[in-house]
């Protein structure tokens, strides 16, 4: 009887390209420790793992085909919505949201069933933000992967999920209130879910419970934060985030070639707002730099562009973050943690979700500046990038910081602790 080549570990990331791209870092470790990883795989999301060389299992959601322009359908939905402020956002994008996430948690039931018992992994690293019942019923060891902020796990130390507060901030309560009342509906619906498969209730504020075995939180150490109550660090491992591998960047050529290289990037979601990036691009054209800028799926939709400004669909981010000065973003975990890999200040301008919890703390920790999605003026645009880009003492904490992160991946120690759990 011939020995098992290595370890088959089964990641499971939501449908959101930042938890599957934070996935395929740690499966790219994974494959060179001689494990053999494998991802369970949304509709929508076909063939993105396949060109990092992983082999995909498709989800069966029943109703739920895979559709080019799914995103850009949510996307000209709720743009209005992500102009609001997070208390706003609630009943109009956070509620709707959960709703549908409890769907397919439910969907995808017996899909995911018929997945684990066919590939038989050794564990499964689920990134999500839900809990998938099968996985606690399935006796396979599972880890939780936090790649939101780190406000995702409660204390009374750390501000309110999604709120983009301070920890001390007098709305505190009042958010919370609100908060649990909109998704009381969707988590209702969730714990009956769990009971009819002999799962217990979860608290009312949350939708994951943690792993028993394995958690993961991307959260570097110079923005964590202080919890009343610590971690368990047998079970709860911080990455200092987990930034993937990408392929070479060879920035282009611009006209003068000259000032410093700024990196606009929204994410899948924030790419579909057009008019917004274009009033950004406008005071660009007068800036003393250099700008690229990823637009998605919507390179048509652009006309005149300035001299200084270079537009595509797609950048490997990583390589490019690594090259800028300044990084433009949308304060999703992914970015947030790849501005901080590279030691690049972050200019955070949050339309949902976590992102106006990281747009807060990048504040907080002195490592980047936040600008009001709806309401920001040209001059405060130019002076926030002219704050960053002239922060001498911001820039030194943070290549200070990078060494620190570069030095002990949050890849490899993702990788090492899931290895460890299945005795490899």
């Amino acid at each position: 009887m011939t020995a098992r080549s290595g370890p088959i570990i089964a990641l499971f990331p939501e449908a959101s390209f930042g938890a599957a791209l934070n996935c395929v870092g740690i499966a790219q470790v994974l494959r060179e420790r001689g494990a053999r990883p494998v991802f369970i795989c949304h509709p929508g999301f076909t063939g993105l793992f396949a060109d990092y060389g992983f082999a995909e299992h498709h989800l069966s959601l029943p109703g739920k085909e895979a559709r080019p322009d799914t995103w850009q359908d949510f996307v000209r939905r709720h743009l209005p919505h992500f102009n609001l402020s997070p208390l706003e956002q609630l009943d109009t994008y956070v509620a709707p949201t959960w709703e549908a996430i409890v769907d397919t948690a439910i969907d995808a039931e017996p899909g995911l069933n018929a997945l684990l018992a066919r590939l038989k992994p050794d564990a499964v690293v689920l990134d999500n933000v839900i809990m998938f019942p099968t996985l606690a019923t399935s006796g396979i060891p599972w880890v939780r992967v936090v790649s939101c902020a780190e406000t995702e796990l409660p204390d009374a130390n750390v501000p309110p999920y999604l709120s983009g507060l301070a920890a001390e901030d007098a709305g505190r309560a009042d958010f919370e209130r609100r908060y649990l009342a909109a998704v009381a509906p969707a988590h209702e619906r969730f714990n009956r879910f769990r009971a009819s498969v002999g799962l217990p209730a979860l608290p009312s504020s949350e939708f994951l419970e943690p792993s028993p075995w394995l958690n993961l939180l991307l959260t570097p150490d110079i923005v964590k934060r202080h919890r009343t109550r610590p971690l368990d660090p047998r079970k709860f491992i911080y990455l200092e985030g987990c930034v993937r591998s990408e392929g070479p960047f060879e920035p282009p050529e611009f006209p003068d070639g000259k000032g410093p290289l700024v990196y606009l990037g929204f994410g899948s979601l924030g790419a579909g707002d057009v008019a917004l990036i274009e009033r950004m691009i406008s005071v660009f054209a007068t800036f003393p730099a250099r700008f690229i800028v990823n637009v998605g799926g919507f390179r048509d939709a652009y006309r005149a562009v300035p001299d200084n400004v270079y537009l595509d669909s797609w950048f490997p981010q990583p390589s490019v973050v690594a090259q800028c000065n300044l990084f433009i973003h949308h304060g999703g975990n992914n970015s947030f943690c790849e501005a901080l890999y590279f030691g690049v200040p972050s200019l955070v301008v949050p339309y949902c979700w976590d992102g106006h919890d990281n747009a807060q703390r990048a504040v907080e920790a002195g490592v980047g500046l936040r600008l009001d999605r709806a309401k920001w003026t040209e001059r405060e645009l130019v002076s926030a990038m002219s704050t960053l880009l002239g922060d001498a003492s911001m820039r030194r904490r943070l290549k200070e910081n990078s060494a620190t992160m570069s030095a002990n991946p949050g890849t490899v120690r993702a990788a090492d602790a899931v290895l460890a759990l299945v005795g490899r």
